[in-house]
């Protein structure tokens, strides 16, 4: 039982796992999910917001009454908006018009500002949200950029946080850490520690159709992103927190089966995610077919709250050709 604790920020982490039952039938290889989206702003993004905030606090660059400016899809979005309220400081989100519109307005709620920016333009068009979300840094007085793509902190805040917990929750007993990738920071910095305790343990990235960043693992060669549904997870550049010397394997999952998996982890397991948790379960599910025993573990980074004008609701899904 948890005792009160002195703010918010000191209420993230320590989320449950839980054993997949129906999903995982005629598998040799136990399957465990961590419900990120127990963490108070509802997601695993919570986590690397104090890290971000303390860095630049300790470095001199944020100073107080100062803003945190972030290129977001939502989720780190609202875990600087908690830390900011609770620190005192502004925060400008910039987002992509392919995230949900619940999102938008769940940072809206929280105080932030909002800027919305076109999603088929490339990464280096000064219309997209990362240059956008630079720019507004570089110019507004006292305002950082959180850069979650390429600060360590990301990476260090799992390294210290959900790493330790899945090793001491599973008590050691874990073979296979699964996560969808984006920006790299908690595929690679939990994977960083559980190598450290298990050398032999696999990392599993899942990443989906139309992201860049499989065929970089594969290749080393930088391709042409295509659109993809899935929210929050895949990349369209190669961010410094992605670390492929930590991810064994890549698999990719399409929109398809990650909305499929979506759905039956509600309705089968009664667990109500997130669009990257079920291209995450997906993705987990296709490498276990060829697993002989084992336990493996999959990170489920946020909660199905916040999509269900789109991946909960049957009319979009099958405007975009999707069957549930």
């Amino acid at each position: 039982m948890r005792k009160p604790v002195q703010n918010i920020l000191d209420a993230i982490g320590d989320t449950p796992i839980v054993r997949l039952n129906k999903m995982a039938q005629g598998l040799k290889t136990e399957i465990y999910v961590k419900l990120e989206f127990a963490n108070p702003g509802g997601s695993i993004k919570d986590r690397i917001a104090p890290f971000i905030i303390e860095e630049a606090v300790k470095s001199g660059r944020l100073k107080p009454g100062g803003t945190i400016v972030e290129a977001t899809s939502g989720n780190t979005g609202m875990g600087l908006a908690m830390a900011a309220a609770v620190y005192g400081y502004k925060c400008v989100c910039v987002m992509s018009s392919k995230q949900s519109v619940d999102k938008q307005n769940m940072l809206k709620a929280m105080g932030v500002e909002v800027v919305v920016c076109p999603a088929d333009v490339g990464p280096e068009d000064p219309r997209s949200y990362y240059s956008v979300a630079k720019k507004i840094a570089s110019e507004r007085p006292n305002a950082i950029l959180g850069n979650q793509y390429d600060n360590p902190a990301n990476g260090e805040a799992h390294y210290r946080t959900t790493g330790p917990e899945i090793w001491e929750q599973m008590s050691g007993d874990i073979d296979y850490y699964v996560a969808g990738v984006g920006t790299g920071g908690t595929v690679s910095g939990t994977s960083r520690f559980l190598k450290e305790k298990n050398p032999q343990l696999k990392t599993i990235g899942i990443d989906p159709v139309g992201s860049i960043l499989t065929d970089y693992h594969r290749t080393g060669k930088i391709t042409e992103a295509k659109s993809y549904l899935i929210e929050g997870v895949g990349e369209d550049i190669i961010p410094a927190n992605v670390k492929f010397e930590l991810i064994d394997e890549f698999v990719q999952v399409n929109d398809q089966e990650a909305i499929t998996a979506l759905h039956r982890l509600a309705k089968e397991e009664g667990i109500f995610a997130g669009s990257s948790c079920g291209m995450a379960v997906a993705g987990a599910l296709k490498y276990a077919q060829k697993l002989n025993g084992g336990k493996m573990l999959v990170i489920l980074p946020d909660g199905g709250g916040k999509y269900l004008g789109k991946f909960f609701n049957k009319e979009w899904l099958e405007s975009k050709g999707i069957q549930v």
